[in-house]
């Protein structure tokens, strides 16, 4: 009895041991398949991507941030494109073209093999469509001013003429496209790679409603008809976009992501959490309060990129006080911006004193007047609001980022600390914030702005009394006019100063309080090949693949 228990005993205790061995292996076995979506991704060449806030329309004519733009450049694709590593034009769809002598008209030549995404072939006819489109006073696209280079553009626009014709771009066959400018444009070629300038499927846009309508559902997926490398497969509102290898683009054998899945983390806390999980390769930025400790410890993951990016506030002139110039003037004054980025930034970032950032070439821009806290309050006083009494609570407006709060909470301590002002902070999910920023209604808004080309007026046309991305109500006729002139002036030095006289107009009027030109702090895994560091943050995705 006794050895028949014992060896019932040991029977038992094999079996179970077998069973636990089997499902340890098993369990072994699944952790081992379950990879992390950067692994996976990497071994399927399925690019997960940060854009931090979330997309509210894929209208390349009528988006306005960069979110927006990031993935827009992966669905369509005008008459040049970017060299991946230091963004001169090269071919797109126009595969050459010809300049005039007086540099005034371009005739480009566009390839057979371009495609919509339906298969049908991109046209001459349909750019110059597109193109007026987005001139329609009716569709009121914030970003139509940049095409007043062309000839007529800004009379057709404005409502001044309601023909088309008398605007400068013809195709004189399908793949012809002659274009005549106003003056001549240094940086036309890089000019039109701006999501204005793409060309769309205006059949498939009247399919949905009026092409000149805002609110038309023609960028839904099922319904996008692109022409760029990758097509719109999934739209997940505040969770997920995804876009595809297409079949059509020209070029499909030079891409090689076979996908992307954009997300849209307005939490830069979160977002860096995410990719520390193993789900992002590419950050869209990290958390001031993070750089440090990644200098430190990853090194190999920081990555402090140039950019062509100036932050600043916007001050809405039609409203009170700030409509008087020197409360605008000693606002300005009253903020340390060497402060903010030795003691909040810490990523390379420069203190600014002007909108136009240095480094763009054959231009510096004017010495904007740096903090000067006692003539900010002789200032105020002269306004009559002496150290700050009967001035008006002022609404400081940012869109939900913890690091803009964090910029807000600073600007606001040291109005408070310094002139004596009340200032209250208000902050709105970024697509609400474009609403109320377009309607007008905020008095002081923490802005950014990114340079579309390499040319001091991507800067300087934000302030124009024509401009769609004025926002703040500030009008100068001296300061359009020296805009105008510096446009038409061929000679280079002569151009800068009228350049740079109009910046310093400006500048003294105060519509805006530049606060640092940035940097671009992000995070990027090192699987990621093809992503240089390109002063506009452009990274065409045909040239962008994963490799361990």
């Amino acid at each position: 009895m006794t050895n028949t228990g014992n060896r019932d005993s040991r029977s038992t205790l094999s079996r179970r041991f077998a069973l636990f061995a089997g499902l340890s292996l098993l369990f072994l076995a699944a952790c081992a398949k379950r990879e992390s979506a950067v692994e996976s991704g990497t071994r399927t060449q399925t690019l997960h991507r940060g854009v931090g806030s979330e997309v509210g329309d894929l209208d390349p004519h009528l988006i306005t941030n960069i979110a927006e733009m990031d993935v827009v450049s992966s669905l369509f694709e005008g008459l040049v494109s970017e060299d991946s590593v230091d963004l001169h034009p090269v071919p797109a769809v126009a595969e050459r073209w010809e300049i005039s002598p007086d540099r005034l008209t371009y005739t480009f030549h566009l390839r057979a093999t371009a495609r919509w995404s339906d298969g049908t072939p991109v046209t001459a006819p349909d750019f110059v469509a597109s193109w007026q489109r987005i001139l329609t006073p009716a569709l009121a696209a914030e970003n139509a001013s940049l095409l007043y280079v062309l000839q007529g553009a800004q009379a057709f626009h404005r409502g001044a003429t309601k023909d088309f014709s008398q605007v400068g771009v013809t195709a004189p066959d399908a793949r012809t496209l002659r274009v005549t400018l106003e003056h001549a444009t240094p940086y036309f070629l890089s000019l039109l790679t701006h999501p204005a300038w793409l060309p769309l499927n205006l059949a498939s846009i009247s399919a949905t409603g009026s092409a000149s309508a805002r609110g038309n559902a023609w960028t839904r997926p099922g319904r996008l008809i692109g022409n760029g490398p990758f097509v719109l497969k999934s739209w997940e509102p505040n969770k997920v976009l995804v876009v595809e290898k297409a079949p059509t683009y020209w070029d499909a054998a030079t891409v090689r992501l076979h996908a992307i899945h954009f997300y849209p983390i307005d939490s830069v806390d979160a977002e860096e959490r995410t990719f520390r999980a193993g789900q992002l390769h590419v950050t869209y930025v990290l958390p001031f309060s993070k750089v440090d400790r990644y200098r430190r410890e990853s090194p190999q993951l920081l990555r402090t990129d140039p950019y062509l990016n100036s932050y600043f506030l916007r001050l809405n002139v039609r409203r009170p006080p700030l409509g008087d110039e020197r409360v605008r003037r000693a606002l300005a004054l009253g903020v340390d911006r060497q402060a903010i980025v030795e003691k909040i930034l810490r990523g390379g970032q420069l203190a600014a004193t002007a909108l136009t950032p240095p480094g763009l070439p054959g231009y510096t821009p004017p010495s904007g007047a740096a903090a000067d806290f006692n003539a900010a309050r002789t200032l105020l006083a002269e306004a009559g609001y002496p150290g700050g009494k009967g001035l008006p609570t002022l609404e400081l407006l940012y869109n939900t980022s913890e690091n803009h709060r964090l910029l807000a909470e600073a600007v606001q301590e040291m109005w408070r600390r310094e002139l004596g002002l009340d200032v209250r902070l208000v902050n709105q999910e970024f697509k609400v914030l474009l609403t109320e920023r377009r309607a007008g209604r905020y008095q002081i808004l923490l802005s950014d702005w990114v340079g579309d080309y390499l040319d001091p007026s991507t800067f300087l046309d934000l302030l124009l009394s024509s401009s769609g991305n004025n926002h703040t109500g500030w009008s100068s006729p001296d300061y359009d006019a020296r805009l105008f002139a510096a446009a038409r002036q061929p000679e280079p030095a002569a151009r800068a100063s009228q350049l740079q006289q109009a910046e310093a107009l400006m500048l003294t009027a105060a519509p805006i309080i530049p606060l640092y030109y940035n940097t671009h702090v992000f995070l990027l895994n090192p699987s990621v090949k093809g992503w240089h560091p390109t002063i506009l943050d452009h990274h065409p995705y045909k040239h962008v693949w994963l490799e361990n």
